[in-house]
């Protein structure tokens, strides 16, 4: 270690603190800010898509910060929904989540059978099947996949997605105002 006073650089990086981030690098300011659910609380909007090795990378680190998240802070998942594949996919989330069968565990074991199984399980279906197996009732499922209030959902899910000027996934947005994206461990460090 260099003495004290010595002006040698150190090659260590410094951990990132709000003092230290960078609009442009490890953010960017919303133009037009989204609505929060809770105002009085602080808002973690995750945009993701299961067949994105980007977002299966992000995960793990996410569901790490998830386990200890302070309690004034309200997480919501929102499957963007960019184009017509992505779609299918936001369609079975909102669609399980509106039978309020959607944990983290299953959200997870979607992501692990597509990426770690290579399953492919981007049309209603695949995700029928998947969900079925995993108790989901299939029947209820594919009544609600089309359902109005589904695409609802999804439609705000595109507006969302537009309005944060997002370009792709994965993306965390913080109370309405601060997109977030880049490598996994540096997207939950910028957030906290």
């Amino acid at each position: 270690s260099a003495p004290e006073g010595s002006s040698a650089a150190s090659t260590e990086t410094p951990p990132t603190t709000p003092s230290a981030l960078v609009e442009g690098r490890d953010y960017t300011v919303i133009k037009t800010p989204l609505n929060v659910e809770k105002p009085d609380q602080i808002e973690v909007r995750e945009f993701f898509w299961y067949g994105c090795s980007h977002c299966y990378a992000l995960e793990p680190s996410l569901n790490n910060w998830l386990a200890t998240q302070p309690v004034d802070v309200n997480f919501i998942r929102t499957p963007a929904a960019l184009n017509p594949v992505w779609e299918q996919n936001a369609r079975a989330y909102y669609t399980v989540e509106g039978m309020g069968k959607m944990t983290n565990a299953l959200h997870d074991q979607l992501f692990n059978t597509i990426h770690q199984q290579q399953k492919q399980l981007f049309d209603q279906p695949a995700l029928a099947e998947f969900y079925s197996k995993a108790g989901v009732d299939a029947v209820a499922f594919n009544a609600g996949y089309n359902s109005f209030a589904v695409t609802t959902k999804v439609n705000q899910s595109k507006q969302l997605a537009q309005r944060a000027g997002l370009s792709g996934v994965p993306a965390l947005v913080v109370n309405g105002r601060y997109l977030v994206s880049g490598e996994p461990q540096q997207m939950i460090s910028t957030v906290n």
